[in-house]
């Protein structure tokens, strides 16, 4: 069940292959149709032209919305920090929403077939050296993230800075299931998770 609900979430927000295409506007449809392409296969990989193809504009139309590939790859990255964020924010009740919760929400994402990893960290190791904009879009998405983390944790802990490394273990874990390994990724992370000192019961 678990795996469905990321799946379908995820699907119902980004793929225009499973939309009513004629309910989304050109400009949605190329959008969605990019966010499908460019976290599947890679943003490099993913020619303006196939993405013309496939959500059924014309070039002038795709010109119009974006100007270049550059603008219609920050517009993914806002997009899918919309939905990813939805989707965690939403997804954290269902487990307890508290601290403990981030590790089967992790792998409900982590064990669907769509997992490619992290749209922001894939982003940054393809472009960041030629779109400052995409550093900066990655920077916004995990300063976000951060303060989802910081209302998950006891009043006790240094929640800014214990956010913070939660976080960059969040990275660290979705790097090692993209690998592969999602079941390991999700043991270390619990792992750590359980050993902070200010979640365990004060004597």
């Amino acid at each position: 069940m678990e795996r469905s609900v990321y799946h379908g979430v995820m699907d119902r927000l980004s793929d225009p292959a499973l939309m009513d295409q004629t309910k989304l506007s050109a400009r949605e449809r190329i959008l969605r149709t990019a966010h499908t392409l460019f976290y599947r296969e890679g943003i490099r990989s993913t020619g303006v032209d196939r993405i013309i193809a496939e959500a059924g504009v014309t070039k002038v139309t795709f010109y119009r919305h974006y100007p270049s590939k550059n603008d219609l790859i920050v517009a993914f990255l806002d997009h899918r920090h919309r939905i990813w964020m939805s989707w965690f924010q939403d997804a954290l009740p269902r487990h307890g929403n508290n601290i403990l919760a981030i590790a089967p929400v992790l792998q409900e994402w982590f064990t669907d077939p769509a997992f490619r990893g992290c749209a922001f960290i894939n982003a940054l190791g393809e472009m960041g050296s030629s779109m400052p904009e995409v550093a900066q879009r990655t920077m916004q998405h995990k300063a976000e993230l951060r303060k989802v983390i910081e209302g998950l944790l006891p009043e006790n802990c240094d929640r800014e800075d214990l956010a913070g490394a939660v976080a960059m273990a969040i990275d660290g874990a979705v790097v090692r299931a993209e690998w592969g390994e999602p079941t390991e990724a999700i043991h270390g992370f619990n792992h750590l998770i359980e050993g902070m000192c200010c979640l365990k019961p004060q004597t």
